[in-house]
């Protein structure tokens, strides 16, 4: 997604298409760890995944966890809390900043009425539509749209793609998987707002992404913010840590519109769902807001 440098006004545009390398090594571990389908596995995410082995053993030597422990804990939890709106009689899903999530597949496959619509920057969003439609996952009930989720006006803005998307008025479930991060608060709290706007236009939405708290010890502190960073540099991005605690979360997301909100820990979730653990507290929160 395109991104904000923390250096420039909030209505200051620039490319991020920089963060697709991220998107790739995502999807490289859902495929490695049995979550993905060979449709979208690339070349390129086999290559960073294998690159990003060695950092990744000794993070989890020093912390007690890695990037690759993250993502699996907010992967599973956010498929968990889909399933359980589901459960509620929610059919319609946008996943936004889709990337070569197979969250699509998998829940097409479990639900096949529900109404799946995937969305990323146009270039990314081409390139998983062209890899659904030779797979044969495409149709009326499981889209691939272009959206800027910066943007406040013009087809691909967040409340226009949602209108296409869904032509009703019923809730929907909205996930945003590793966007939030790549921007600063102020950038990320304009969407949230209009998010919840739109949400509040179809009462018993939820929301659903994931939130990295910056931990209290100086060292690891300090590390992280070197790396967040290198990896801006890299993504051409503001890579954020925007929360130091549970509370400071869930009051952010309330005065940004969501009425209701649940911040949860992977934590309470060992022995409950198929997820690797954390030597110490995990360092990702999945985060839950209610229209």
């Amino acid at each position: 997604m395109s991104t904000t440098p923390s250096d420039k006004g909030p209505n200051t545009r620039a490319d991020s298409s920089g963060i697709s390398f991220t998107a790739l090594y995502t999807g490289a571990v859902w495929h490695r760890h049995g979550l993905s389908d060979d449709t979208l596995a690339t070349d390129q995410g086999r290559w960073l995944y294998h690159l990003m082995t060695p950092f990744e053993a000794g993070s989890k030597a020093l912390i007690g966890g890695n990037i690759r422990t993250f993502l699996l804990q907010r992967h599973l939890i956010i498929d968990h809390l889909i399933e359980q709106a589901l459960e509620r009689g929610i059919t319609q899903v946008l996943e936004i900043a889709c990337g070569m999530s197979p969250r699509g597949i998998r829940l097409r496959d479990k639900h096949p009425q529900l109404h799946m619509v995937e969305a990323d920057l146009p270039d990314m969003a081409a390139r998983k539509a062209a890899r659904l439609l030779v797979a044969g996952h495409l149709g009326d009930r499981h889209q691939v749209m272009p959206v800027d989720i910066l943007a406040d006006a013009g087809e691909q803005a967040l409340a226009a793609v949602v209108e296409i998307a869904f032509d009703n008025n019923e809730p929907m479930v909205v996930v945003t998987e590793g966007l939030t991060s790549y921007f600063s608060l102020p950038v990320i709290s304009d969407f949230w707002q209009r998010l919840a706007r739109v949400m509040q236009q179809r009462p018993g939405s939820v929301y659903l992404s994931e939130s990295y708290l910056m931990p209290n010890q100086p060292l690891l502190r300090g590390s992280l913010k070197a790396l967040g960073g290198l990896l801006g540099s890299v993504t051409r991005s503001d890579v954020s840590f925007h929360f130091l605690n549970d509370e400071q979360a869930a009051e952010h997301f309330t005065a940004c519109g969501f009425p209701s909100v649940a911040v949860h820990n992977p934590a309470d979730f060992y022995g409950r769902l198929p997820i690797p653990e954390s030597r110490n507290d995990p360092m990702v929160r999945v985060i839950e807001a209610w229209s």
